[in-house]
Parts: C-alpha cells; structure tokens; sequence
C-alpha cells in the first residue's frame, strides 16, 4: 500500500521543431509520409478494446488529392453507439477506482509517445488526412497534444489538491468522483490535438467516453488511438466510433447513463445538442455536463495609430494559415483609411509569396481545404461576394480548381458594406473580408465590430496608442 503524496512531473510546452532542410525531423517526416502514401490501411472502429470491422467501408483519401487511396474505413450505425456505451458503463468502475496517479502515468506516456517515437506518425497521418503543411502539424497533433495530456495531469491536481479549510475540531475533506454514467465526446476535423483531448480529458478524471471523430479525420484518429493502447489505456477507458451525428445523439442523448458530452463544432449543432438534452432531462440518472467550443467570425480591428505592417502580418497569417479552417482565424477585418494603402500592399505582397499545393513539398505554406462539401460552399461565399460588385472587389486570390484535390486561393475582399454576409456569417475557409472605415470614426467602429455577427470568440486589436488599447 502507498501512503505517498504524489507530485507529477512541471508541465511544459512541446518544443516546436523547425523542419529546415537538412534536419533530422523533416527526413524522418517526409520518409513516414511516403511510406503513408505507399501503404493502405483498414481504420476499424474500437469498442471495449476490439477492433470492429464493418460492411460499410468507405475510402479515406488526402484532400490535396482526392483520388488516391489511404485506405478504407469502417462505418457503423446506432448498434454499435449501443455497443459503445455498454464497453464504456462496463470498464467504468475498474478505471474509476484506479489510483489518480496511475491514470496520470497512461496519459503521461501518452504525451511522451506523441511528442517521441509518434510524432512523424502522427503529424504525417494529420498532412495527409487534413492537409496540414509541415509546421501546422507540427504545433498542432504532436506539440499541442502532448501539452494537453501533460498539463491536463497538472490541472488534475490542483483540483485534488484544492480542499476546504476546517474550523477547530473538525477536518474538512472533499474527493472528487467521476460523473456518473458515460461521457460522449465529438471532435472535429481540424484539430488532431482536441480530436486527442476531448475524450482524454474527462477519461483522465476517471470517466469513461464514446467518442465520435469527425469522419475526415478518422485516417489520423487510428494513431491516436494506436498511441492510448500503447500507453496503456485499459479497454473500454475510450471507444471510438464512426457513425453518424444523427446515431450518435438518437441513442447517447436518450440513455439514462448518459452524464456529460465534450464538443467542438458548429453552433447549430451545439445548440441542437443541448435542446435535445434539455429535452431528455427527466430521464438521465444526474444532471449531464455540457462542455462546447463552436463557431466564430473573428475580427481584427485596427486603430489609426496602428503599424502598417504588424496589421498585414496578422491579416495574412491569421486568416490564412491552415486554410482558414480554424474557428479562431481572422475573417473579418476594420483598417482605417490612413494605413490601409500600406496595409494593403504589404498583404498583398505576403500572399504573393505563399505557394499552394500538396504538403508534401514543404515549400507549400498554403494546401487544400477538407472535402468537396466545404469547397462548394468556401467558393459558393466567393462567388456571391463577387456578384455584388457595387459593394464588394476582389483584391487577392478569388479562384479555386478541384480537379485534382479541394484548392482555394486565399482570397481577400474589400467591402463597403460592413455588414454584407462574408462580413457576418462564418466560412471556414480562407476568404478575409476588410471594410476600410473613415480614420474618424474609431468609436463607432468598435460598436459595428461588437454588433455584428452572433459569434464572440476571438479577435485582436492593433493599436499604438495605449488609450485607444485600454478603450
């Protein structure tokens, strides 16, 4: 038996590797992305431990090259959600009386596995199933996971740790249970690292989790999952799924076991998810926990003091990278009228030099967009800011082509209408919109940029002027 009072190792960022020619990192990633791309794979969906194998097999293909093959995976209904909650209730009590620092000890491995023998693994499978170049990969499937896991056991003992005081005579103590029943977690295609963290970190805490990867992400998921078993998860902790949103809350959002869902998606399907568990209430055994992280339409606001070329670096980095396809990337955009000439030429120069294609090559900051779904619908906005032409004028990019894989350009459209839809409404893509307002007219643009739109999740203020920042 121990009696030790157990301190986990300081958590730390994951140092980001640089990738330069010639490094050790960019030979190994690239020598696992080729061997990736000579090799198919079947991508089973794992309940209690086992490998489940379906008739409904679909291929996985890279986005930048929507004809070749990865491999097949398998797709499940509302049977195998069932079968999902069932491994999850049954491994519940083992892994929630496991002592906390063993639980912290698999997910420590974790990380040192990501951020170890896996990474080239885990940032080429994310290239090729999400189309990431090398340094989105990079900061996201193996740094940003492995710092999940590590501080994730940090925050998990403060929490133990944060007790109550006792007055005289009496000694005040609080443990902290697991919720009781399943936790459902449904995870985007954007991010490998939360795809990793939303069913980990409630498992971390004693949980047991359903989760439901986003189907274009489930090619880098089996690494993921390859990564907990080696580790040393115990069967059941974590089974993912491949089936359908529609399966997925039909079965889990009506089960009396069901205590919690972790979610990062869209706000309509946020907001459908809650209506259904508010609507289910009466028959869940506790109250569940709602955690979501959904949608946004991200501004960069520029005061007239603000350095020209600090606003285009932002403009160019922050709504491009990744394609756009981050719920935290610039999309809208307020340059007064003083810097916007510069602003615009320094932009306009930072685009020209960005190389679009396959990341493959590593030359090719900017790559292709997730799936034909999400093309249409990027170039549908584009297509309908350009009809509009009394408002709007295409300055940068504004062509796309899928015949070989999902290309957009990074596209910027200057508009006189701040509230016209690119303006508003959420793209996902790489398209920045940018109303130049009169130098002026400061206040009454921090109102417009507060008062349009239904998101607030990120944005960014430039500005010189200490006052105008404190405003």
């Amino acid at each position: 038996m121990s009696n030790a009072i157990f301190t986990p190792p300081v958590p730390h960022n994951e140092p980001v590797l640089s990738y330069a020619p010639g490094t050790t990192e960019r030979t190994a990633l690239q020598a696992e992305y080729d061997r990736r791309v000579k090799t198919t794979i079947d991508a089973p969906m794992w309940i209690g431990g086992k490998a489940v194998e379906t008739k409904d097999m679909r291929k996985m293909s890279p986005p930048h090259r929507h004809a070749h093959k990865l491999g097949m995976s398998h797709h499940g209904d509302a049977r195998h959600v069932r079968a999902a909650i069932d491994a999850a209730l049954k491994a519940k009590r083992d892994w929630e009386n496991m002592p906390w620092e063993e639980r912290a000890s698999i997910f420590l491995k974790a990380a040192e596995l990501i951020s170890g023998p896996y990474r080239a693994h885990i940032n080429a499978a994310s290239m090729l199933a999400q189309s990431k170049n090398c340094f989105q990969a990079e900061i996201d499937a193996a740094c940003e996971l492995a710092d999940f896991l590590r501080f994730n056991v940090a925050y998990m003992t403060q929490i133990y740790r944060d007790q109550p005081q006792s007055a005289a005579g009496i000694w005040n103590r609080m443990e902290y249970r697991p919720l009781e029943g399943f936790v459902l977690a449904i995870t985007p295609f954007n991010f490998t690292s939360i795809a990793g963290n939303l069913p980990s970190a409630p498992a971390l805490m004693g949980n047991t989790a359903v989760w439901k990867c986003a189907d274009t992400q489930i090619y880098s998921a089996q690494v993921i999952m390859e990564v907990f078993r080696k580790a040393g998860l115990p069967d059941g902790v974590i089974n993912l799924i491949h089936v359908s949103g529609q399966d997925v809350g039909d079965v889990a959002f009506s089960h009396k076991e069901f205590a919690g869902v972790h979610f990062t998606g869209s706000t309509k399907v946020f907001r459908t998810i809650w209506g259904e568990i508010g609507n289910n209430l009466s028959n869940y055994r506790s109250y569940p926990r709602i955690v979501g992280e959904t949608g946004g339409k991200d501004f960069v606001v520029a005061h007239p003091s603000a350095d020209s070329l600090a606003v285009a670096t932002a403009l160019s980095r922050g709504a491009f990278e990744y394609q756009g396809q981050k719920c935290s990337a610039a999309s809208r955009a307020y340059i007064p009228e003083n810097i916007w000439p510069q602003v615009k030429n320094a932009l306009l120069e930072d685009l020209a030099a960005m190389k679009i294609g396959d990341p493959r090559d590593f030359k090719n900051f900017i790559n292709a967009v997730i799936d034909e779904k999400s093309f249409d619908k990027i170039t549908g906005y584009i297509a309908g800011a350009k009809t509009d032409k009394a408002n709007n004028k295409v300055i940068a990019g504004g062509k796309s082509d899928k015949s070989t894989g999902y290309f957009i350009e990074p596209t910027v459209i200057e508009t006189k209408d701040p509230k016209s839809v690119t303006m508003c409404e959420e793209i996902f893509g790489p398209v920045l919109t940018v109303h130049v307002y009169s130098s002026n007219r400061w206040m009454d643009t921090l109102k417009l940029v507060d008062a349009t739109g239904q998101y607030a999740l990120t944005g960014a203020v430039f500005a010189q002027d200490r006052a105008a920042i404190v405003q």
